[in-house]
């Protein structure tokens, strides 16, 4: 396989659930902790803007309601997307993409960018989230884009066919692997249940790297190492993380 350019622990949302997932606020506390790799969400507004949540509504993680992607920018950025966790980030706003892209280089962070496309929009932000990722990351090491959808990560692999690609999969369906042979990818990201030896093998064995969400658990993370895996996303950066895991 080709060395692996990125690092093994990488923080969820930015920082897990100590502050606000997918602000600069997470990001800034999980570098804090000494992660020198995250994980977040990007999705588009209806205007075309990237920019970071998880969910396909916007209630449960800022002030406002319905789809994002029914809704401009300029609406987006006068949410408050921190003050549901905590009265100390009150007034965070939704991050765009590119100012998580300042952030990383500015602080020699890699990223891993989930497409996380609404119901509907997988080839548009697909497309769009990998041609602004080509431009703001150019020269540097760029972010490994991953997605649940297949349809998002081709629509990503025609738009920029040189950015690293991951499948992204929460049970091993049928013909997985034909698929993410089809859409190029250099990785597969599991849900750590899925996550064994012998799989870590068999993708080793195609050629494609390891990597699991979301292990929040010291023994866990440690079998999985001994295993192999090449990458860890986790929630509790301030237990888990570089100073546990790095490999001699």
């Amino acid at each position: 396989m080709k060395p692996w350019p990125y690092p093994l622990w990488l923080a969820h949302r930015g920082a897990g659930k100590l502050a606000p997932e997918n602000t600069l606020a997470a990001f800034r506390l999980g570098a804090g902790f000494g992660f020198r790799a995250f994980e977040c969400d990007v999705k588009l507004s209806r205007d075309g803007e990237a920019f970071l949540l998880h969910d396909d509504t916007l209630e449960r993680t800022s002030s406002g309601s319905g789809s994002p992607a029914s809704q401009d920018w300029p609406e987006l950025a006068r949410l408050d997307a921190g003050g549901w966790h905590s009265p100390a980030y009150a007034a965070e706003p939704l991050p765009r993409f590119a100012q998580i892209a300042a952030f990383c280089q500015a602080n020699g962070c890699a990223l891993n960018v989930e497409i996380k496309p609404c119901p509907g929009e997988e080839a548009r932000t697909g497309a769009a989230v990998a041609r602004e990722a080509a431009q703001l990351w150019a020269g540097a090491l760029p972010p490994l884009l991953s997605s649940f959808k297949p349809a998002a990560l081709a629509a990503a692999r025609d738009a920029e066919p040189a950015l690293p690609r991951a499948l992204l999969l929460d049970e091993l369906w049928d013909d997985w692997p034909e698929v993410a042979e089809s859409l190029g990818v250099v990785a597969i990201v599991t849900n750590w249940r899925l996550m064994d030896r012998a799989l870590i093998e068999r993708l080793h064995g195609r050629g494609w790297r390891a990597l699991v969400y979301t292990v929040n658990d010291a023994d866990v993370a440690e079998r999985l190492v001994a295993d192999g895996i090449d990458g860890i996303i986790t929630d509790a950066v301030d237990r888990l993380g570089p100073q546990e895991g790095r490999r001699p």
